[in-house]
């Protein structure tokens, strides 16, 4: 994997010895299991009562055998055991029951803390981390973490409760067998624990595999048509196929240790056994042993292989669930935004203040690398002002800034004349609105899309912001008109159209600054034309800035704002910057000499 790949601080947690041992794994399922104790403590008093039953029967099983040598009736002692074996199987099914549902309870309480940190995560984490992976750890990570709760836990402290109930019954009934079962019994134990590490390794790095698999095929599924038009589909089934095959190989360390500790714990009970058997035998023919002591006795053996078999696949399967558990603490742990208000109110406009306002703001995504140098402008409250420059100048950044998905190295922001910083980003963006060049267009209807952002629009509204997108063909031309589906990521519409649900989406909120990255790029004349002359109309409501490289966007703006290289190289109306400024006249004269050849491509392309 790559450094991307692994998330910040897995070395830190992986390489204390103790962070892998089995009690400290135990402990954590503690932890993970705090708001489950009532059911925990119920499920096992269960399943200790259901054991109880279990290991009464052997010795009613001794009396119905001596009772049979002689000349007594077998009936009460059977209809007994019959009692004891239905009421071991109605308290054992509701043991399992309370253990199941409580296992999906915090499985449920898990992805429910997951999904929150991952939609709250800071930008710079998105940049860093697979996000398939990252889904990985809500879905696969999760679902191993249920085994553990909902099995191992329980199965681990009933296990070693009756395991102990059974042998010192068994030393009662002969203690020099009872040697001879614990020798064979702690041989398998040594085994098991010098198997526990490689389990927990082999597990983590199942995992890890899983995620790394989710993440490479979310990267073909989501430029799908790009894998087809460069006919990359057999590498990229090669990538993915590789990530498989590490998956496949962490999966067999994985069962190999599984497969050895499986072998070593039935070795064990069978070895026991037959000592029991041919041992017991003997001392039942000689030294006066009952035959029925015997009997009780390897039923008592019988007995100890499930609450043995089940503490040792508890602990194996504590360890594999803990490379899981690793995963999600990872998760856990990556920053994300302060909190806020779930729903503050915007900062009130002010007479003859800025909507917007950006003061000597410098901003890198990577040290020693600076995007943005000392940028200053404002965007007066119903203007609109344009920001141009040339590609990888720094526009897209400024935007992401104002939109408090990064916070400036240096320099503030200010909305409506109050600082950022002060605000919050909840806040901030309560009055602010994006469209950005993705367009971004989810599964459902198209009316569902439109009114993301003001789930309670009235249907006027709604009409309204389809009118001002133009839209209303699009909700005529579709199945089911503005309640039609639009597909996964919007695969019914074309770009042209995502773009201006992206508009309508934005203008529905009313918002008091409306930020619009290139929203032309994917129009034609027609329609670029009816979205400049709805500008005009939008910004009398609020404050609009815009990103555009198409002079005819951009020249009607009250105001225009030069980026090159990261600074602001001139400021003001298109008239005047055509005189003024070099960049911006540079700009221009490469807008002049594509009429013909935007004519032309635009007789073959469809929008």
């Amino acid at each position: 994997m790559t450094t991307s790949d692994t998330p910040a601080g897995t070395g830190e947690r992986t390489g204390e010895d103790t962070d892998r041992s089995t009690r400290a794994a135990i402990l954590a399922v503690h932890r993970l299991t705090a708001r489950h104790r009532r059911a925990i403590v119920l499920a096992t008093t269960l399943a200790l009562v259901a054991s109880a039953l279990g290991l009464a029967q052997p010795l009613l099983a001794r009396r119905v055998v001596d009772a049979s040598s002689g000349q007594q009736s077998l009936w009460p002692p059977l209809l007994l055991l019959a009692a004891l074996f239905a009421a071991e199987a109605a308290t054992g099914s509701a043991g399992r029951f309370l253990l199941e549902r409580m296992g999906e309870g915090v499985v449920r309480q898990v992805r429910h803390t997951l999904v929150g940190r991952l939609l709250r995560l800071e930008m710079r984490e998105y940049d860093r981390q697979r996000r398939g992976d990252l889904i990985a750890r809500v879905t696969a990570d999760t679902a191993l973490l249920r085994e553990v709760v909902a099995q191992a836990l329980v199965d681990l402290v009933t296990g070693t409760m009756v395991a102990v109930g059974a042998l010192g019954l068994m030393a009662w009934l002969d203690p020099l067998l009872l040697v001879l079962v614990t020798a064979t019994v702690a041989t398998a134990a040594a085994v098991v624990s010098l198997l526990l590490r490689g389990i927990r390794t082999a597990s983590e790095h199942l995992q890890s595999s899983v995620g790394a698999l989710a993440a490479d095929l979310e990267r073909a599924l989501g430029a799908l048509a790009m894998v087809r038009v460069y006919r990359a589909e057999r590498r990229e089934a090669a990538r993915i196929g590789a990530r498989v095959d590490e998956a496949c190989a962490a999966g067999v360390r994985a069962a190999k240790y599984a497969a050895v500790m499986s072998s070593a714990v039935e070795l064990a009970v069978q070895g026991s056994f037959l000592l029991v058997l041919v041992v017991g035998g003997l001392r039942a023919h000689g030294h006066g042993r009952s035959v029925g002591d015997l009997v009780a006795f390897l039923l008592y053996a019988s007995y100890l292989v499930v609450p043995l078999s089940s503490v040792f696949r508890a602990v194996g399967l504590i360890q594999r669930g803990m490379g899981a558990h690793l995963r999600i603490e990872q998760t856990l742990d990556l920053p994300v935004e302060p909190t806020g208000p779930a729903d503050p109110p915007a900062p009130r406009a002010r007479m003859h203040v800025p909507a917007l306002a950006l003061e000597d703001v410098h901003f890198a995504y990577r040290p020693g690398r600076p995007v943005l140098r000392g940028v200053s402008f404002t965007v007066p409250q119903r203007r609109q002002v344009a920001l141009v420059g040339l590609s990888g100048a720094g526009k897209s950044t400024v935007f992401a800034l104002i939109a408090r998905f990064y916070e400036p190295d240096a320099g503030r922001l200010r909305f409506h004349g109050r600082p950022a910083a002060e605000l919050g980003r909840a806040a901030s963006r309560a009055g602010l609105a994006i469209v950005d060049q993705s367009s971004h267009v989810v599964r459902g209807t198209l009316h569902d899309n439109i009114v993301y952002g003001c789930p309670h629009a009235t249907e006027d509204e709604v009409r309204r912001a389809l009118t001002l997108a133009r839209l209303d063909q699009v909700a005529e031309r579709l199945p089911g008109g503005l309640h039609g589906t639009v597909g996964e990521h919007g695969a019914t519409l074309s770009g042209g159209e995502r773009q201006r649900v992206a508009l309508a989406r934005a203008l529905l909120t009313r918002p008091t600054l409306l930020l619009l990255d290139e929203p032309t790029s994917h129009l034609d004349a027609l329609n670029e034309a009816a979205l400049t002359a709805a500008l005009k109309d939008i910004a009398r409501e609020c404050a609009v800035l815009v990103i555009a490289h198409r002079l005819s966007t951009v020249q009607h703006a009250d105001r225009i704002v030069v980026l090159d290289e990261g600074r602001v190289t001139a400021c003001g109306p298109h008239e005047e910057l055509l005189t003024t400024s070099p960049v911006y006249r540079r700009l221009a004269a490469a807008q002049t000499v594509r009429p013909a050849d935007a004519s032309m491509r635009n007789g073959c392309i469809r929008d």
